[in-house]
């Protein structure tokens, strides 16, 4: 018992750390260069349709800041990723898992 509670405080501090380092969206758009509503432009001139999800998120690839959109086009879903630094199109995949 003594093992468990030594090993778990550790990482509970460990979490609360990591929760305390996590950016505010606000945080996140002060750093993108390129606005939501231009990068939805982006998004839709690469896949017409209508965005049922969008977020501004870090995530590997371009400048590691990027804005994500689910976009409904016919009877698939397709996510699109734009820089949010430069607008470079990062992504254009079909997304029909809908548990995200």
């Amino acid at each position: 018992m003594r093992k468990s509670i030594v090993l778990a405080v550790p990482l509970a501090l460990c979490g609360l750390a990591l929760a305390a380092q996590a950016e505010t969206p606000a945080q996140l758009a002060a750093q993108a260069k390129v606005s939501m509503i231009q990068a939805r432009e982006i998004a839709l001139k690469a896949v017409p349709g209508q965005v049922v999800k969008q977020e501004l998120e870090r995530e590997s690839g371009g400048s590691g800041l990027r804005y994500s959109f689910d976009i409904k086009s016919g009877k698939d879903t397709r996510e699109v990723g734009v820089d949010a630094k430069t607008g470079k199109l990062l992504e254009n995949s079909l997304d029909n898992n809908d548990a995200d």
